[in-house]
């Protein structure tokens, strides 16, 4: 059997082979990337765990909007050739327009365009930012926060490791727990059951982060729910 890690590992094994078992953890949106039929029963030789629904998107606008009001643009920064980030795009699409908020996706491939739509962002008032997790974004972490930080923008990331580089708040699910609870599946179908069997599963430990040493950099004031509910704070 098989094992991998992110949607692109998966999509490239997907297409190899169609017998060989194979769990997945850390995808997004298994169902439109046509490598299982459905959640409840994925009726191939692919099963898993996925790391973001759909739903996180508003989430992460919520939270945005919760520690910086003024907010009434934002921009997600994305890479386009990973097909997963259209659910959480339109995920923060849906709550952005309930809210009067602008969205602008920007798509993103190397360090010279993450500088570049930061810094033209960042341009006009009332900005915040919203980082769709990808290889080029999440390798380029430590840079995106820095950017937000120097321009003074609000961010809200989806791994902790963008909070402790500098981002102002993270807000998502726990990878290693992911890891774990995959490790069952593994385990299972070695003793003889069937992907087409195990159910899809998504997150269910989240983490909340706040980098209160940016909040002040940037004049940001965290509300006080917002820190009484976080799961760390970094000072």
């Amino acid at each position: 059997m098989l094992f991998c890690s992110s949607s692109a590992a998966t999509d490239q094994l997907s297409s190899l082979t169609r017998t060989i078992p194979i769990v997945f953890a850390q995808v997004t949106d298994p169902v439109g990337s046509g490598w299982v039929k459905s959640y409840a029963q994925p009726g191939g030789n692919l099963t898993g765990f996925t790391i973001f629904e759909a739903e996180i998107g508003a989430k992460w606008l919520e939270i945005l909007r919760e520690i910086a009001p003024s907010v009434s643009r934002v921009a997600v920064l994305l890479y386009p050739e990973t097909a997963a980030y259209g659910a959480l795009l339109q995920g923060i699409e849906t709550a952005a327009a309930l809210d009067a908020v602008k969205v602008s996706a920007t798509g993103i491939h190397d360090v010279g365009e993450i500088e570049r739509a930061i810094t033209a962002f960042a341009s006009e008032a009332d900005g915040g930012l919203i980082v769709i997790p990808s290889p080029v974004t999440n390798s380029n972490h430590a840079l995106i926060a820095e950017l937000a930080g120097r321009r003074r923008l609000p961010g809200v990331y989806p791994y902790r490791l963008y909070a402790v580089s500098g981002g102002l708040i993270s807000y998502g699910p726990d990878p290693i727990d992911l890891y774990r609870r995959a490790a069952s599946y593994v385990d299972r179908i070695l003793r003889g059951e069937k992907p087409a069997d195990l159910p899809v599963q998504a997150p269910t430990k989240y983490g909340l982060v706040i980098n209160l040493k940016t909040a002040k950099a940037i004049g940001v004031d965290v509300p006080a729910r917002l820190l009484a509910s976080a799961d760390e704070v970094i000072e």
